[in-house]
């Protein structure tokens, strides 16, 4: 992995995780963008969201380019890789390093309708013959 993976980067908060969602959706936003997406979800301070957005730019996350008198920020870690990497933080936690345990606990609690097995069926074998 580059140098700047999600490796190298400190783990979001529950309300920068959020934040990330905004942006991910949209490509790109102002902190006035974002604080309107939350908001119709939640109320959040304009300041708040600024803050978060700010201290994620720091962490590494986030990325801004200037028009006019507004940040731009968009991701600098695409969503897949996020998930990928909070899957095997799961893993390796939660599952003692036993991606089967993982997959056990969703089809005993969750289920997996057909149309489900039969995506997963079709990932195994495409993996299997890499």
């Amino acid at each position: 992995m580059p140098k700047n993976s999600i490796r190298n980067k400190q783990p979001l908060t529950r309300a920068q995780r959020e934040v990330m969602e905004v942006i991910w959706d949209a490509g790109e936003a102002s902190v006035a963008d974002v604080t309107k997406s939350i908001n119709e979800q939640r109320p959040i301070a304009r300041n708040t969201i600024r803050t978060l957005m700010e201290r994620m730019e720091e962490k590494g996350w986030l990325q801004h380019q200037v028009s006019g008198r507004t940040y731009i920020y968009s991701a600098t870690v695409p969503r897949e890789e996020s998930l990928g990497q909070r899957v095997v933080d799961m893993v390796d936690k939660a599952c003692g390093g036993n991606p089967e345990k993982l997959v056990m606990a969703l089809m005993q609690y969750r289920g997996l309708s057909d149309d489900e097995a039969k995506r997963i069926r079709k990932m195994l074998d495409e993996a299997k013959e890499k």
